[in-house]
């Protein structure tokens, strides 16, 4: 693994799309492009054609009249973490005054206002602490399920699995296999940032390789557990690491079929170690102020290039409200969550909160019909106008 910096590029965003890049589009509706086929959308096509692709093909792959949201609340246990990842304002050390680790008491009545706010769902959710083995994490999963049967838990992404696994000196596949007995119904995409081990080099060393985020995302399918898959993008990356970070979703999609969706989200600089590094930042700050372009560009090239993922979820928590709307014309088919509650993203000093009236009206005003989902995306309840 390299851990070189990315080299300093600047983004000439195209404001027309080449002859190749419109044909390429045109044959996306009939075909799986290639890597280097995508690679060349990220170069040569032009906003406005990325998203009117991007859209028909959303139409395609799941219901066109509807757009979908799900009533949860995130529930950080704790953020005591010792991995460091530059791009990480969330995590404290033990010692830190505002470190925390939550009691199950604070963590039934975070569950509780979910279910008075009309879910039955939560993302659970921490840091990599240094001590705590599978069994804590087992009984906080089977007090939640004792209390709140119906309650579905999104949770412990596959670095967390991999953490768990190494301090309690089992194989990965054996904690997941004891999280589920214990009550975990999904794992969510955290942590993938970028699929290339040059980039989580610079980023996240001590966190799981590309090959093994994907390995522990095979071993929840092959035991049945859903997971989602996200991909955090605009820091040290390039294009050509984004492709590769599509093509890994979509080979592993097709060997398992049990990604629910994609959520792709942007990085937020403010507070993070990576800020304050020159080195790191060189090529981030190379690019200049790309807007909700990049964002949007990448959502579309997305949609065209994961053809085996029919939900594709938009980052309102990083975009805001009227980018938020906007992503539904651009590939995305999904809100994500009310998020009752979000602390890695608010950490680094971004805070778009966001209620059920909220996105139910961006959803209308894009011309869509609201639907209430549960993490496994089966729709629950049509939102009919007011």
């Amino acid at each position: 693994m390299s851990s070189r910096p990315a080299p300093v590029e600047t983004y000439t965003l195209p404001r027309r799309s080449s002859p190749v890049a419109l044909e390429l589009l045109e044959e996306a509706l009939a075909r799986r492009l290639t890597g280097g086929e995508l690679l060349l959308m990220f170069e040569e096509a032009a906003l406005h054609d990325l998203g009117r692709t991007a859209h028909a093909l959303r139409l395609q792959r799941c219901d066109p009249e509807l757009v979908t949201y799900v009533v949860d609340r995130n529930v950080t246990y704790t953020n005591l973490c010792y991995v460091d990842c530059e791009f990480c304002a969330f995590n404290r050390h033990k010692g830190d005054g505002d470190a925390y680790w939550l009691s199950l008491d604070e963590i039934r009545a975070k569950v509780r206002s979910v279910f008075d706010a009309g879910g039955s769902q939560i993302l659970l959710q921490g840091g990599h602490h240094p001590n705590e083995k599978i069994e804590t994490y087992e009984a906080m999963l089977a007090a939640l399920k004792a209390e709140f049967p119906s309650l579905w838990i999104h949770g412990f992404s596959p670095n967390e699995i991999q953490h768990f696994a190494k301090v309690s000196k089992l194989p990965t596949l054996e904690v997941t296999r004891r999280l589920q007995a214990a009550g975990l119904d999904s794992i969510p995409g955290g942590g993938a940032e970028i699929l290339n081990d040059r980039v989580r080099t610079l980023l996240a060393p001590k966190k799981t390789t590309a090959r093994e985020w994907i390995e522990i995302m095979e071993e929840a399918h092959y035991l049945g557990l859903p997971t989602t898959a996200t991909m955090m993008f605009a820091h040290v990356e390039t294009y050509p690491e984004r492709i590769e970070h599509l093509l890994r979703l979509r080979e592993s999609q097709d060997r398992t079929g049990g990604y629910t969706a994609f959520i792709p989200w942007t990085f937020q600089s403010g507070r993070t170690p990576l800020s304050r590094k020159p080195e790191l930042m060189a090529p981030v700050e190379a690019r200049g102020y790309l807007g909700a372009q990049d964002y949007l560009r990448t959502l579309a090239i997305a949609r065209i290039a994961l053809d085996n993922f029919a939900n594709i979820q938009a980052s309102w928590v990083t975009q805001g409200k009227s980018v938020g709307q906007l992503t539904l014309l651009f590939g995305a088919n999904d809100l994500g969550s009310t998020m009752m509650e979000e602390s890695v993203v608010s950490a680094a000093g971004t805070t778009h909160p966001l209620t059920q009236g909220d996105l139910q009206e961006m959803i209308r005003g894009a011309g869509f019909t609201p639907a209430q989902r549960d993490n496994g995306y089966r729709v629950l309840k049509v939102i009919g106008g007011d």
